[in-house]
């Protein structure tokens, strides 16, 4: 396989995820799934309730048509299609229940750990099957050759490689357009690594994810016609997340996702700080809203998270690729 199976990939989920988008959002308007703002958010994010939410099923729609498409009948796309979807219907619930409720609660905490968790068993089962031919369980270094042996312990490590992530993930898409410019980066990045390593089910999988993520921001860019929810923001979490255990990179996906981690690490710096010392860090958590706060437009918080998203991933690749 050569590199323009890649391009090739990613234009046609583009192309999809633009013929999906004038289908799907009118029907999401006359179904009046609309956004749910949160009341301790900015204010000037207000105008932006009732703009339709869940636009995430253009995403998932784009990368299953194209992953089955240009990606080998393999395992491997099995559990990448698996990671994707499974965390994809976990966010479509909660989104469904933030709209029938109009709240901004959906699932439980509990829920969702639960759901989350019987993907994670599921995936280690097709992980266990595999594991003769390709995979072994154990964590790889970064910038090393060390692997640290897990046996079957590994199983509570991938819960929290696609919790973790998901949840990150999740924490970012708090802007017009900045998750699906943040994850197009990283996605983009994976492709060449996985293109590299030989893992070409993995590759074509994030250049489908590019192409989707491309075509989505066509109408998720500032001022945002629809929002993709919890149902975009969970199966891309996952997707990456098994993107990363596919390529032995679950530690690398630190540096290659830093600006999720960093989202992450703000909302917990945050809550920490409040409940132990009474004060806020951040005039706001994520660390998006922060940059709103001190003055910064949406578009130019945008901007500069997908410059620093460009910058993490393909500088990690840089480094990791020697």
């Amino acid at each position: 396989m050569d590199l323009r199976a890649l391009f090739f990939t990613a234009i046609a989920a583009f192309a999809i995820a633009l013929l999906l988008g004038p289908i799907s959002i009118p029907i999401l308007h006359r179904l009046k799934f609309g956004q749910s703002i949160r009341e301790e958010g900015p204010q000037h994010h207000k105008a932006k309730a009732g703009t339709p939410t869940m636009g995430g099923v253009i995403i998932l729609l784009a990368v299953i048509l194209t992953t089955l498409k240009f990606a080998f009948d393999s395992l491997d796309t099995l559990m990448l299609l698996l990671a994707t979807v499974g965390f994809g219907l976990i966010g479509f619930a909660d989104d469904f229940i933030k709209i029938i409720k109009k709240r901004n609660l959906g699932l439980t905490a509990k829920q969702k750990l639960l759901f989350q968790g019987i993907v994670t068993i599921l995936l280690f089962i097709l992980l266990w099957y595999q594991q003769g031919a390709d995979h072994s369980f154990g964590v790889h270094i970064p910038f090393s050759n060390w692997v640290v042996p897990l046996g079957v312990f590994y199983v509570l490590f991938l819960l929290i490689v696609l919790v973790g992530t998901t949840n990150a993930v999740n924490l970012t898409d708090g802007l017009d357009g900045l998750l699906s410019g943040c994850a197009m980066m990283v996605f983009a990045a994976y492709a060449f690594y996985a293109y590299w390593h030989t893992n070409y089910d993995a590759a074509l999988f994030c250049a489908a994810m590019v192409g989707a993520l491309g075509g989505f921001l066509a109408f998720n860019r500032h001022p945002a016609k629809v929002f993709m929810g919890d149902t975009g923001s969970l199966a891309i979490g996952g997707g990456l997340a098994m993107v990363a255990v596919l390529t032995h990179s679950e530690l690398a996906l630190i540096l290659f996702g830093l600006v999720f981690v960093v989202e992450a690490l703000s909302v917990m710096i945050q809550v920490f700080s409040y409940k132990t010392f009474g004060r806020r860090v951040f005039k706001m958590s994520p660390l998006h809203h922060h940059f709103e706060l001190v003055g910064w437009s949406e578009w130019e918080v945008v901007l500069v998270f997908w410059l620093a998203a460009f910058i993490c991933a393909f500088g990690t690749l840089a480094l990791v690729s020697r």
